[in-house]
């Protein structure tokens, strides 16, 4: 599409968008004028769907009037809750319902699948991570590392080349061709949180099981944002959480992928629960343990349900759109949003995002030259909500959920203002 820089076109592309009624589904913050915030931060917390009150209503009236016998006599019976969401989130990530399942949050589930997944010997025991991984994943992998008697310096750090933001994929195959003999485990994620790069999974799974190493993803930046199709991809496993382009509330709980040629291994170690438990003896309570298949087998606890039920919220409008025509605009309004910036025409800008759209979700990181927070602090005075990384990056995501092709082109407007 040829774009133009205009208010005129911006208008025009929103009149022609199939998908501008969902903007309406989903609470926008407003300035003290009443005025709607312009809100690009849906990769680090999404917005609320206006739906999301009245399905943690329906729970909290269950509970109030039924108590424990919620648990089989509620609209939506609490005790297989986690099964409502099964379907629908497997669509999203492109897995199989047996590969997933929703429960915990994130770090705790990238530790209990680590516990599986991440079986260190004596000559097999190092652990691949982007250099620059989001510092919760380090710390896990650190901490994993740790717990088996090795140290920090058994982390390998698959770092962009001199002079460049983005990971080369050249590099990860020279990185397991001399090394992976010493590695156990990569654990990358999908899409990285500090550029926006949508790297190819399937790609480094090949890379990985060529020297038998295990390789498990970190979705938090790519569910609901790009399309994993995590079962062709052939990754061990993957995790992400639901807050940021799923929009089930601050801190909400996570899912789990693991692909089912692990499903019927039950010799996998693992931390147990009742949840992992048979269902069919799980309330008979003096039955030695017997773990399910599939991804269910990695949960531990009953379901917490005002959180799932925030969840079911965004997940059925997401399946009411389905993730073909949501990355169908959300290609185009990032490539509006690209064009945008381009056309400032100043040398202290650029992009540091991939330019295919192919590599990247609807994240832009933006680097701005000698800039500092106060730059984030002038957008933020003028009602726009961006997400500043140290040491000059603006992290701006326009997510075709509930951003308009009018928020990209006000937003570019103000920024060049105050460039």
């Amino acid at each position: 599409m040829k774009y133009q820089n205009t208010l005129a076109f911006a208008q025009q592309l929103d009149q022609e968008d199939k998908l501008a009624y969902l903007r309406n589904q989903y609470h926008i913050p407003k300035d003290n004028d009443g005025n709607d915030w312009l809100y690009f931060t849906g990769n680090s917390l999404g917005l609320q769907p206006k739906s999301t009150k009245k399905y943690i209503n329906q729970e909290l009236e269950d509970w109030a009037n039924l108590g424990v016998e919620g648990h089989f006599e509620a609209k939506n019976p609490w005790l297989n809750y986690h099964e409502y969401l099964t379907d629908k989130m497997a669509k999203i990530v492109g897995a199989k319902p047996l590969e997933t399942v929703i429960m915990n949050t994130l770090t705790t589930n990238l530790h209990l699948l680590m516990v599986s997944f991440y079986r260190p010997t004596k000559t097999k025991y190092k652990i691949v991570i982007e250099s620059d991984a989001f510092p919760s994943d380090r710390y896990a992998v650190q901490s994993q590392l740790k717990f088996h008697g090795f140290s920090e310096d058994d982390i390998i750090a698959w770092k962009p080349r001199k002079n460049e933001e983005l990971l080369r994929i050249e590099d990860l195959e020279e990185i397991i061709a001399t090394k992976g003999d010493e590695i156990a485990l990569l654990l990358i994620g999908g899409v990285n949180y500090y550029t926006g790069q949508f790297l190819d999974l399937k790609k480094i799974a090949e890379i990985g099981h060529s020297k038998n190493c295990v390789v498990g993803i970190d979705l938090a930046h790519g569910a609901g944002n790009i399309q994993p199709n995590l079962h062709e991809s052939n990754v061990d496993f993957a995790a992400w959480c639901t807050y940021k382009y799923l929009n089930a509330g601050p801190g909400s709980l996570a899912g789990i992928f693991v692909h089912e040629k692990h499903a019927k291994n039950k010799n996998l170690p693992r931390f147990a629960g009742w949840w992992n438990h048979n269902k069919a003896t799980r309330f008979n309570m003096r039955m030695p343990f017997d773990v399910m298949e599939g991804a269910e087998g990695w949960q531990l606890s009953n379901p917490p349900i005002l959180t799932m039920a925030a969840i079911k919220a965004s997940l059925d409008l997401f399946d009411e759109i389905g993730m073909d025509d949501l990355r169908e605009k959300s290609e185009k309004l990032t490539g509006f949003f690209e064009f945008l910036i381009n056309e400032i025409g100043s040398e202290d800008i650029k992009i540091i995002t991939p330019k295919n759209p192919k590599e990247r979700g609807c994240q832009l990181s933006i680097q701005v030259k000698n800039a500092d927070k106060r730059l984030h602090q002038k957008l933020t005075e003028n009602n726009i909500i961006t997400d500043w990384r140290e040491p000059d990056v603006i992290r701006c995501a326009p997510v075709p959920m509930y951003n308009s092709f009018m928020d990209v082109w006000q937003m570019v407007a103000v920024l060049k203002r105050l460039l």
